[in-house]
């Protein structure tokens, strides 16, 4: 599968980020990507949109209170 850079991808930060803790969303054409936004060159973890939504679903019920 081919991706964007993501330098030109529209990145959003997670609302339940902290300047220690981060984590960035984009959403390609045909896929969802995830970086560390403390390393914004750094590697990108890039999945189908299914697996993409079902994985922030499973990490939503594991947000802390």
């Amino acid at each position: 599968m081919r991706t964007a850079q993501p330098q030109s991808l529209s990145w959003r930060k997670s609302s339940w980020s902290n300047p220690n803790d981060c984590v960035e969303l984009a959403w390609p054409a045909s896929a969802g990507a995830v970086r560390d936004s403390k390393n914004v060159n750094g590697p990108m973890l890039v999945l189908d949109r299914t697996s993409l939504t079902g994985f922030v679903a499973w990490v939503s019920t594991r947000a802390p209170a």
